[in-house]
């Protein structure tokens, strides 16, 4: 049973998950809105909305955990902070946007979009 399990593992390895959800935020930063399938933007949601907050203290320490995880990706963070964070000072969280399209005609899967609102 799943009691607890709430975290999707899309039949990927741990490493392999963790640097799948470290491109999509990256991408996410770079680009404002990307279009994915539905599970993985539920699951980017609450790993950037964490980023965003901690960007938000602004202070070193926080700054140098978001730089490890996001894999010393200087010019990203520096928009995470100097351009996405300010713009949510006032907000106490709920900074993703998912927007569900439908399926996808390959395959049947259902796809989204998330979006920084």
């Amino acid at each position: 049973m799943r009691h607890g399990n709430n975290k999707r593992k899309f039949g990927r390895v741990r490493k392999v998950r963790k640097a799948l959800m470290n491109s999509l935020a990256l991408n996410l930063i770079i680009r404002g809105k990307i279009k994915t399938t539905e599970p993985k933007a539920k699951e980017l949601r609450p790993f950037i909305e964490k980023l965003v907050t901690g960007a938000k203290k602004g202070d070193m320490a926080t700054r140098r955990l978001i730089i490890a995880k996001l894999s010393n990706r200087r010019p990203e963070i520096k928009k995470l902070f100097d351009i996405i964070a300010p713009k949510y000072k006032n907000t106490k969280g709920g900074y993703t946007r998912i927007l569900k399209l439908g399926a996808r005609k390959a395959d049947g899967t259902p796809m989204a979009v998330i979006e920084f609102i």
